[in-house]
């Protein structure tokens, strides 16, 4: 990293190009820029060839819409960030290695039912292609996809919100006739992924309307 700094401090000019995409965006090549910046060097963009605006321009879906980027790798730390992301009511965009593609579905099957999905590959070469499902009715691809693929999760309805929120209130008191509300919250999590706030407020707010 030294040795590009000092072609730069002697004046001359570098490029980071790519044949495959914008580089920088869930890129390694962003400590490059970081190191740049820490150095008074100044970075021009040049704008070119991104999949997250080519898939999102064609998707449909409402162009509010968040990146994140490459999943993490384990479930554990995948349920984590899911968990978040499944309350975030934007279209989302992610990264995933072809060979993980199912590993990566079933937990979308478990999070973001109700929303539908799209999976790109190869954008704008000769095997380009699109595939868009509703997520409750995804099933498990058989394809030997190559590289890696652009995901894009459909922004949430308000008729989805309110489903599910009719859906843990019921549960709520039906609970609390038994059980005490930190059992409550405990229970309706075994089978709702979603944020265990949200679940409380709602259960806490039930208790009170009883007393």
């Amino acid at each position: 990293m030294s040795s590009i700094i000092k072609y730069f401090n002697d004046g001359k000019i570098l490029s980071l190009i790519s044949d495959a995409g914008t580089p920088l965006l869930s890129d390694p090549g962003r400590l490059l820029v970081n190191e740049c910046l820490i150095n008074s060097i100044k970075v021009t963009p040049i704008p070119g060839a991104s999949s997250i605006t080519a898939a999102m321009s064609v998707s449909g879906f409402n162009d509010q819409f968040l990146f994140y980027g490459f999943l993490p790798k384990t479930i554990n730390q995948l349920e984590k960030v899911l968990n978040s992301l499944s309350n975030n009511k934007f279209t989302q965009v992610f990264f995933i290695p072809s060979k993980k593609i199912n590993f990566y579905l079933t937990s979308f099957k478990k999070y973001f039912t109700g929303r539908k999905i799209i999976i790109a590959k190869e954008i704008s070469k000769i095997h380009e292609e699109f595939y868009r499902e509703d997520i409750d009715k995804l099933k498990m691809i058989n394809n030997s996809f190559k590289g890696e693929l652009t995901v894009i999760i459909s922004n949430q309805s308000s008729d989805i919100k309110k489903i599910n929120e009719k859906k843990i209130v019921n549960k709520a008191r039906k609970y609390l006739k038994k059980y005490s509300l930190k059992d409550t919250v405990d229970l309706i999590l075994e089978t709702e992924k979603i944020n265990r706030k949200k679940v409380y407020n709602l259960c806490l707010k039930i208790k009170n309307e009883k007393n």
